[in-house]
């Protein structure tokens, strides 16, 4: 008896340890070790950096620990939806203002902006640098059946491409039409690597176009490809960090937080990575 109650004992405890590294691995970072934790979901502004400026301050202040999950926008309402999460940071304005409508998230909140950038092979294969849009430029890839990335993963990115696809009339499929099922920076890594076409944002470009020398940008400007981003929350009450959360929200809305979305990556790229909440406003939401 004594021996079962052992092994027992020992048993709860490796898996109490087990459940608090899994707990552990689901952050891709911790910002700050303040007493008030809140949990965010984002991708693009988490992987360049601009997240970790904005929490590491918005701690000091608040006495705020941020924990981030890596998640594109599409996983990013779903943990928000699931609970899973107290915040996220995403550019699905659609699903954003369906996600209000339907009661689970609030405070939707514009942050700021980028752009979708079409980059592919130097030799443009597919000739879209003459394209007048961006469904005109997929429509010359798709004729040209030349390869194209795709995230495939739900995310913003990925519900822009098949947005455009369907105004272009096409359905891509095919050799030509790679599912990566990867975040931004991965995909646009084997884009160069295997000499294809891919769709990504403005801010990873300007952070990663150094390690990128066989693609170019060869399509830009059309208004469709510009990138609002919003902020929402859990609804008061319904997570134990919505609170906080809410309240980092209208940090990152703040002059200072605005002026660190305005200033992140200028020093080190020459050029900011984001626009701010101001310039955003022109492009609706």
């Amino acid at each position: 008896m004594r021996r079962r109650i052992v092994f027992s004992v020992l048993w709860l405890a490796l898996a109490a340890f087990v459940s608090t590294a899994i707990a552990g691995n689901q952050y891709a970072a911790v910002y700050g070790d303040g007493s008030q934790a809140f949990t965010l979901a984002t991708g693009s502004p988490g992987e360049l950096g601009l997240l970790k400026v904005l929490g590491e301050t918005f701690a000091e202040q608040e006495n705020a620990q941020l924990r981030w999950q890596k998640a594109g926008s599409g996983a990013s309402l779903k943990l928000l939806k699931e609970k899973q999460v107290d915040m996220i940071m995403v550019h699905a304005p659609a699903a954003e203002k369906q996600a209000v409508e339907e009661g689970w998230a609030v405070k939707r909140t514009l942050i700021g902006s980028n752009e979708f950038f079409i980059v592919g092979p130097a030799a443009d294969p597919a000739g879209i640098g003459n394209a007048t849009s961006a469904a005109d430029a997929y429509a010359r890839i798709a004729a040209a059946k030349t390869r194209f990335f795709s995230r495939g993963d739900n995310s913003g990115t990925h519900k822009k491409e098949l947005a455009i696809w369907e105004k272009a009339g096409v359905k891509p499929e095919g050799d030509w039409y790679i599912v990566t099922n990867d975040f931004m920076t991965a995909t646009l890594q084997r884009a160069n690597d295997e000499g294809g076409y891919f769709m990504t944002d403005s801010s990873t470009w300007i952070a990663e176009k150094n390690n990128m020398s066989a693609l170019r940008v060869l399509f830009k400007g059309d208004k469709f490809i510009v990138n609002t981003y919003h902020a929402l929350c859990q609804p008061e009450g319904v997570t134990p960090g919505a609170a906080i959360a809410a309240k980092f929200i209208d940090y990152v809305a703040s002059e200072q937080g605005q002026t660190i979305i305005r200033d992140c990556g200028a020093a080190e790229y020459g050029e900011g990575l984001y626009n701010d909440a101001a310039y955003a406003e022109q492009f609706g939401d």
